[in-house]
């Protein structure tokens, strides 16, 4: 999982409460459990229309907001079913940092799980960044200060410890049960002495 401390970006701003996964990401895209070739088809019945076109008034087929890295959104984002291919398209699709007032429990810790950040402000927050995503510039997101900056206004964010910690250092439940790897191996070795019969072929 990459590194998250710092990110500059013009941010996409979708204003929309309640989007579920089925929304940012379809069930019939759901086949795979590859964690990339997704971002294409992230909010798919919203960005294409039926003959598959791209709906041109949708934020991602519009430049510069379809090199977005930051999303601002309603609140409540992530809600539905418990899908992790839903922070999978974002990040393939190359957001790597979510700013809402509110998010379903599921989704927003699978999104540490996977190196995005969600970051949860106000709604009154949410309006002073999205008015601002209309002049087309980057804001800048600093995770180790938990701020977000844009123009001369600053924003402080709240975020658990050891949540950030796994950001900034990379890691996934996998790093994090490697780092235990010379505990793991000193009880295995333990065991084969008190318990030999349980490594017997």
């Amino acid at each position: 999982m990459n590194k998250f401390t710092t990110l500059k970006s013009i941010p996409a701003y979708l204003p929309m409460v309640n989007v579920d996964t089925d929304m940012i990401i379809p069930k019939q895209f759901l086949k795979t459990i590859k964690r990339t070739g997704l971002g294409k088809n992230l909010f798919y019945e919203m960005r294409y229309d039926n003959n598959g076109a791209e709906v041109k008034d949708f934020i991602f087929n519009q430049s510069p907001f379809n090199k977005s890295k930051i999303l601002i959104t309603g609140k409540n984002f992530g809600c539905g079913s418990s899908r992790e291919h839903a922070p999978w398209a974002l990040l393939d699709f190359g957001i790597t940092c979510v700013i809402s007032s509110s998010y379903a429990d599921i989704f927003y810790n699978n999104c540490f799980k996977n190196g995005i950040l969600p970051i949860e402000i106000t709604e009154e927050e949410i309006k002073e960044v999205s008015d601002y995503s209309k002049r087309k510039e980057e804001i800048y997101v600093n995770l180790p200060d938990q701020k977000i900056v844009f123009g001369n206004k600053e924003v402080k964010f709240e975020i658990d410890p050891f949540k950030k910690k796994c950001l900034i250092e990379g890691l996934d439940d996998i790093a994090l049960s490697l780092e235990k790897s010379e505990k793991i191996s000193a009880y295995e070795n333990k065991l084969k002495v008190n318990k030999p019969w349980i490594f017997n072929d």
